[in-house]
């Protein structure tokens, strides 16, 4: 008990010491031991690596979870060491509702045919995000927080123990300066001859012994003085060698974020594929659903910049059907030879760009030539039939201005 006493009172003692000097420090009463260039460049750059980690990884932790809710939820769950609860992704909440809704409203009728087609492809992106969600946290977010709850915490206990040798040091330092001054005053007052016919020569004799005191407590001071300094000095270059660790982390914090990259890339390559594919299962169907829809295009056909654009043609190219009524395209040369103009309902039209037959079904057009158009049933009403003499073939009513 005794012990512990006097150690607390040691504490305490050390603990009002440096209080006192960083106190006189700030007020500038007290000179303050600075540290080198590159040391300071060091605790620069390692503060910078803290700062940036810190939020590297909580904007990381909201693009990979957006709910601030569930974020709470999970550094709860992880600060009590149970394990985070199955979550469903908004991918696949919006999957299971799309197949609920098609199973109610009929998955035999287009409209839930198309829900059931979306609902899977949906699945399939809330599986891939769940992939992504788990890399990235392994890969990526892992790391950088080892390091801000491992290395970091390593770091900072170093440097205030650093901060308190300096403390320890530069009171020292105050100290001896003191008790040098003062036993100078000693000295300077004991060098006076003193007249011993005198009754009381008390004056020589106390400052004889104050000389001898304050020598005393010089010798101590710079004692103390030298162990402070190795003391400050070892733990500067533990804290240097720590802190010249911090290139190691960057080269580490480098591979994972090459493997945050990685792992990003792989599921919006995923994605693109899911969608890619649910594009052509929906395109495939779309023209029986929709027969004067195209297909490979949401815009519609505008008339080309210059006289050979190949992409309009391609671009505004549609999609015969094979039902009812309609030509397939692979016969759509030979028919439309054999096919009659109807008696009534001819048209003459000016050609206003140049067009370029994309097949052998379509008719190649030359701006401001006259042409003769109709229509035919269930045709695209985007497209007419042209003939020129003896050749016919179809044409985009867009190039076309109709006279008669």
């Amino acid at each position: 008990m005794d012990f512990n006493m006097k150690k607390l009172a040691s504490d305490a003692g050390i603990f009002f010491t440096r209080a006192v000097q960083f106190t006189e420090e700030k007020f500038g009463q007290a000179e303050k031991t600075e540290l080198d260039a590159h040391f300071e460049n060091l605790l620069a750059r390692a503060d910078s690596t803290k700062n940036w980690t810190e939020r590297i990884l909580r904007q990381t932790e909201v693009l990979l979870q957006p709910n601030p809710s569930a974020r709470v939820e999970e550094f709860l769950y992880e600060k009590l060491d149970r394990k985070v609860p199955s979550r469903v992704t908004n991918g696949e909440l919006l999957a299971q509702y799309m197949a609920e809704a098609a199973s109610e409203l009929g998955p035999s009728t287009p409209y839930g045919k198309t829900l059931m087609k979306v609902s899977e492809a949906e699945k399939r992106l809330g599986a891939a995000e769940r992939d992504f969600i788990h890399t990235a946290s392994l890969s990526f977010l892992t790391p950088l927080r080892n390091f801000l709850e491992g290395d970091w915490k390593t770091i900072s206990k170093e440097r205030r123990l650093l901060q308190n040798r300096r403390l320890d040091l530069d009171a020292c330092k105050a100290r001896l300066k003191k008790a040098k001054a003062a036993e100078a005053k000693a000295t300077c007052e004991g060098d006076t001859v003193p007249d011993f016919q005198e009754t009381r020569p008390r004056n020589y004799i106390l400052s004889a012994s104050a000389s001898a005191l304050w020598n005393d407590e010089v010798d101590k001071a710079e004692q103390e003085l030298r162990v402070a300094q190795t003391e400050f000095d070892r733990q500067a270059e533990v804290t240097r060698l720590l802190l010249e660790g911090i290139s190691s982390t960057h080269v580490n914090h480098l591979r994972c974020l090459h493997e945050f990259v990685k792992s990003q890339t792989t599921y919006y390559a995923q994605c693109y594929r899911h969608m890619l594919d649910l594009q052509k299962q929906l395109g495939s169907s779309q023209g029986t659903i929709f027969p004067g829809t195209f297909v490979g295009t949401t815009e519609p056909a505008s008339p080309p910049l210059s006289s050979t654009s190949p992409t309009t043609t391609a671009a505004t190219m549609p999609v015969v059907p094979t039902g009812a009524g309609l030509i397939p395209p692979e016969e759509a040369a030979l028919c439309l030879e054999e096919v009659a103009p109807p008696a009534s309902g001819t048209r003459k039209a000016r050609v206003l760009y140049d067009y370029e037959a994309a097949d052998s079904s379509e008719l190649a057009l030359l701006a401001d030539e006259l042409i003769t158009v109709y229509s035919l049933p269930g045709m695209d009403p985007d497209w007419l039939i042209g003939e020129r003499g003896n050749k016919k073939g179809k044409v985009p009513v867009t190039y076309l201005e109709l006279l008669s």
